[in-house]
């Protein structure tokens, strides 16, 4: 995974220039890395960001020691796994991976909150959509053992009135998130306290 060197080394970068402990850390695949706004929109909550472009769940399991060392986050909040999927992985294997995640976390940080963003429906990966929608909804499954990890699902939110995902959410590559797409979600994350505790860290 050496493809990866020059976004873990920014990583690294920007947590010597953490002033603060952070309350809820961002983790996951360039959906996250790229939102810009983070800071500002969750400055309530402390948050800092460690997702890493181009990053699967494998990847964020393989690399969690490195980028959460010297962190002591409240809260985490991770999306990633369609990259997993786009690479041909199937999806019992992307669930595998987050599980092993999510016990990487519970064994260094206890019973914290910890959120999974759904996996997002794009125009790149429609093809793709059965494999979403299977890992969404055996993730998902996962806060019936867990009581303490929670579930946003971002999916229907992105389609249109067609039921396909909808491109006034995508920049050109039909992949990633433009400001419009970034709103849907941060709608559904704050409003949706059933989903996640951010009430109560606030």
């Amino acid at each position: 995974m050496f493809w990866y060197h020059e976004e873990l080394e920014r990583i690294e970068r920007k947590k010597k220039r953490l002033k603060h402990k952070p309350g809820l850390v961002f983790y996951g695949s360039s959906s996250f890395n790229l939102w810009n706004d983070i800071p500002k929109l969750f400055k309530e909550f402390t948050p800092f960001n460690v997702a890493f472009g181009g990053s699967t769940l494998a990847a964020c399991s393989w690399f969690y020691k490195k980028n959460f060392k010297g962190l002591a986050p409240d809260a985490v909040m991770i999306y990633a796994g369609d990259n997993d999927l786009g690479d041909g992985r199937h999806p019992e294997e992307v669930v595998l991976f987050f599980r092993t995640l999510l016990f990487q976390i519970r064994q260094d940080y206890g019973n914290i909150p910890v959120t999974f963003v759904s996996i997002k429906p794009s125009p790149s990966r429609w093809y793709l959509e059965g494999s979403i929608r299977y890992t969404n909804s055996n993730i998902k499954k996962i806060t019936k053992e867990d009581k303490n990890f929670y579930f946003v699902d971002i999916y229907e939110a992105m389609l249109d009135a067609s039921g396909k995902p909808n491109n006034n959410y995508f920049i050109e590559d039909g992949l990633h998130l433009n400001k419009k797409g970034y709103k849907v979600w941060y709608d559904i994350i704050k409003n949706n306290k059933a989903s996640f505790p951010l009430i109560e860290m606030s």
